[in-house]
């Protein structure tokens, strides 16, 4: 790997990035402690689908990502099964508190085993820079395959905005190639993997949602759901908007509050999500905290 010829870390229990990740756990479980004190459960539990198989498509797409990423780091560094649950914390750090905080403290958490890897940066950020740049060529393709879509549903949805987002999104991933001998540190055959794998998460993620939607309400056309993956995979480009999934359902309840069961379809997604984030949030600063009075 390229990061054996970099010189190694300094290593220490109690050094900045221990601090650091401290700091955002601490964060993590500050910002699932409030959010949880918002969220009535028992509405939540009124709506969900009690159905085994709506169950298994939820947890499948939950965990894409973390399975994504886990299978890239396992390539790169070898990762324990240990690193798993720090990806589980990258993932609800980024959702609970705004984007790229969970990325900062999967750096602090790598930096600490020096062991594994001696330069975490340059592979953090490829990664990174590639799943949004996978995330951006998925959601073009979604905005073309919806764009027809529009009219028919009568959304009011401005074209200039849309075909603005379109816009901005080839700019950014124009330029992201253009710069990329600058901007990528891992070698071509890495690249390629993290590439292939990102795509393939955020696809199985999509496809596994759009399921979820449609186990739980069959009778709603492929199209609205088409329409509505597009929205999310749009407002999942924006990196410091935390709780995207409330975010879209309530711009779905707005766009579409014609249809009452879509709405709170939508509502009930975002809640369940949340709750998601919050149980596992908790549970693994609990295991976090158990470490730290080992130490």
């Amino acid at each position: 790997m390229a990061s054996d010829h970099l010189p190694a870390l300094p290593r220490s229990e109690r050094g900045w990035t221990w601090w650091l990740g401290t700091v955002i756990t601490l964060a993590v479980l500050a910002a699932a402690m409030m959010q949880l004190a918002q969220l009535d459960m028992r509405q939540v539990a009124a709506i969900v689908p009690t159905s085994a198989a709506f169950w298994l498509v939820f947890a499948l797409s939950y965990f894409a990502g973390p399975f994504g990423d886990y299978a890239i780091f396992r390539r790169l560094w070898q990762i324990p099964v240990a690193g798993f649950f720090a990806l589980l914390r990258k993932l609800i750090g980024n959702e609970l508190i705004t984007g790229y905080v969970g990325d900062l403290y999967f750096y602090t958490w790598a930096r600490q085993r020096t062991t594994m890897t001696s330069a975490p940066f340059g592979a953090i950020k490829d990664v990174a820079i590639l799943s949004a740049m996978a995330a951006n060529a998925v959601t073009l393709v979604l905005m073309v395959l919806a764009y027809p879509l529009l009219g028919q549903l009568r959304l009011g949805i401005d074209s200039t905005a849309f075909f603005g987002s379109v816009a901005l999104m080839l700019v950014i991933s124009s330029g992201v190639l253009f710069f990329r001998k600058k901007l990528f540190s891992l070698p071509a055959p890495d690249l390629w993997y993290v590439t292939i794998v990102q795509t393939a998460r955020v696809i199985s993620s999509l496809v596994l949602t759009g399921l979820c939607w449609h186990l739980a309400l069959p009778a709603e056309s492929v199209e609205l759901w088409v329409l509505l993956s597009a929205m999310r995979m749009l407002l999942s480009r924006l990196p410091f908007l935390p709780n995207k999934d409330v975010v879209f359902a309530a711009l779905a309840v707005f766009m579409i509050g014609q249809d009452a069961q879509v709405g709170a379809l939508m509502a009930m997604m975002a809640s369940l999500l949340l709750a998601t984030h919050l149980g596992l949030g908790l549970l693994l600063v609990g295991g976090e905290a158990v470490g730290w009075r080992k130490k």
